[in-house]
């Protein structure tokens, strides 16, 4: 007899991290009901259950579809994610992932759903003092995108005392590389992470690439980041699932490798990968960009049994490479 698979809600399943964990919700016995607005999201990457057109601001549509689907979790994708774009549109912010959220939460209780994962980041913590980060590092944003994901965390805290919802928040530092399998790739219209804009360059979609920054107090003077590969992410996501299944606490974890690699490096990496030469030029520091950013993810390994295992950068570019063929498809 076939094992009945059970139900999770994924809002914004459809996106890049999103569609990744679907497909390891898919693989550990979970079926994913994605609920995506699809304004930066794909369809083409709901492969694993259904798909459903909505916005989470849209209550009476939310709560339709849990009550349809009966999960026994949400995991919480949706949100607005450009640092830059925040400085410059914070009402954005607020509107999606802050409001967003509250409306998230409030369907969540209503419905009786005790469960909740929740996208957050490593921008919570803002210019760290001290590195690599844990988490009870004081958390002082400094952009709006950061604020927001920081309010929500803080929404969620205050259900659980209040409502009784669990949640699990996890602090991503950057998210990289791609599926192994070729069925998901980094896929955002605009393009601003680091590592699909260095292939972009590498392949000639673009003629360039700009480096935000080259006067900040690094080695090199380009900002430091702690690159996670999208699969682990996904992984991790799995985890804490479970986690919130088996023990029913609440709890906040930081998903990186604890090494820093700046821009620089990244690039010179690249370029072994792809035997291209990538062509650079240099622009003024982008505002709200911390100059290092690391983590310490222990917690994650001891309390969730989790590791980095597909993370070094070798992996990360050489995965994000081979799906650079759907990135120049897309382009033409």
């Amino acid at each position: 007899m076939t094992k009945m698979k059970r139900t999770v809600i994924v809002t914004g399943g459809a996106g890049y991290i999103g569609s990744h964990t679907c497909k390891a919700l898919s693989k550990s016995g979970f079926l994913p009901v994605v609920y995506d607005n699809l304004s930066t999201g794909h369809k083409e990457f709901v492969k694993w259950g259904p798909l459903l057109i909505g916005d989470i601001i849209d209550t009476e549509k939310f709560e339709s579809a849990i009550r349809n689907y009966e999960p026994i979790a949400v995991l919480h994708f949706a949100a607005s994610a450009y640092v830059g774009e925040s400085i410059y549109d914070p009402s954005k912010y607020y509107r999606n992932n802050v409001a967003g959220s509250a409306a998230l939460i409030e369907v969540v209780r209503r419905c009786g759903i005790g469960r909740i994962v929740f996208s957050s980041t490593c921008a919570t913590y803002g210019n760290p003092e001290v590195l690599p980060i844990t988490e009870d590092f004081p958390q002082h944003p400094i952009n709006p995108y950061g604020r927001s994901k920081l309010m929500v965390e803080q929404m969620l805290a205050d259900a659980d005392s209040a409502y009784g919802i669990k949640s699990i928040c996890l602090r991503y530092f950057n998210a990289a590389g791609a599926d192994a399998e070729g069925e998901l790739w980094e896929w955002h219209d605009p393009e601003t992470h680091l590592i699909p804009r260095i292939l972009m360059a590498s392949s000639g979609i673009t003629q360039h690439l700009t480096i935000f920054g080259d006067d900040y107090e690094t080695e090199d003077g380009t900002c430091v980041r702690d690159y996670i590969h999208v699969e682990d992410l996904a992984d991790a996501h799995v985890a804490a699932l479970n986690f919130l299944i088996d023990k029913n606490l609440s709890n906040s974890f930081n998903l990186g490798t604890g090494i820093g690699v700046s821009n620089k490096q990244m690039i010179q990496a690249a370029q072994r990968i792809t035997g291209s030469e990538i062509q650079t030029i240099i622009a003024p520091r982008r505002p709200g960009d911390p100059a290092v950013l690391s983590a310490d993810s222990e917690k994650a390994s001891k309390l969730l049994s989790w590791f980095p295992r597909k993370s070094t950068i070798e992996n990360i570019l050489s995965t994000a490479w081979q799906s650079n063929a759907h990135v120049r498809g897309q382009q033409r």
